[in-house]
């Protein structure tokens, strides 16, 4: 569904991602785990054209991504969960997941998509009137996953969900996260948690200092093996 080949992007002088090539099958759940600085979070930048790249290419579904502005990639199906939640704290859960349907062609069906938002995130309906920015890390974390489902993507890139959550929470999002996979959402998920990431994963690679070190299916993944990629114990 989505193809990066040979990308190299970072900012300004400084380049982040070195001749990257990752493919992430349509209705697969991909995750993308590696240490601190690995360029994880760049890489997703990049496909939502936050950052620019100087060389190689990202396309979806054969198109090229490279003329997309970054606030018309949610009309590509193209949709980001970033780091740290980044709610809308002075605005209601609710007026954050209406945010979520900005987009003219998903605003028809936006009361819909709030119900559908409500099944996987029952905590959030009780708390659709409360501010934001007075939720729990756990519960702004749902809105920032509900908030980009409003947009009905056929790509979801997640960006650290488990960060700074206590463990029960983490479970629970993985938990909706298998959902949105058995749904038929495509998911690019970028996190540190590699045991939970593995337990979703379909397909698995590993970044490290900005170069992919390790690809292959999360079935084939040996941890302990994967553990000491992923602190540089094994070339």
């Amino acid at each position: 569904m989505l193809e990066i080949s040979n990308l190299r992007a970072g900012y300004g002088a400084i380049n982040v991602l070195w001749d990257v090539s990752l493919d992430f099958a349509e209705g697969k759940l991909t995750t993308i785990v590696g240490p601190n600085g690995a360029g994880k979070s760049t890489l997703l930048k990049a496909i939502m054209g936050l950052v620019p790249s100087s060389q190689g290419s990202i396309t979806l579904r054969g198109a090229s991504l490279a003329q997309q502005r970054t606030w018309d990639m949610s009309e590509q199906g193209v949709v980001l969960v970033p780091e740290g939640r980044m709610v809308f704290r002075d605005m209601s859960v609710e007026e954050n997941l209406t945010m979520g349907a900005f987009p003219k062609s998903r605003r028809a069906a936006a009361a819909r998509n709030i119900e559908r938002a409500y099944e996987l995130f029952p905590k959030l309906k009780e708390r659709r009137k409360q501010l934001a920015g007075s939720l729990s890390g756990g519960e702004a974390q749902m809105v920032a996953m509900a908030r980009g489902l409003m947009a009905e993507p056929r790509l979801l890139l997640i960006d650290e969900p488990s960060l700074g959550l206590a463990p029960v929470i983490v479970h629970e999002i993985f938990h909706i996260l298998g959902k949105l996979k058995q749904q038929g959402v495509t998911i690019v998920l970028v996190e540190q948690n590699t045991h939970m990431a593995l337990g979703v994963a379909d397909r698995v690679y590993m970044m490290r200092s900005g170069r992919v070190v390790l690809d292959k299916p999360a079935a084939e993944i040996d941890v302990a093996k994967l553990h000491d990629l992923y602190f540089a114990l094994e070339a």
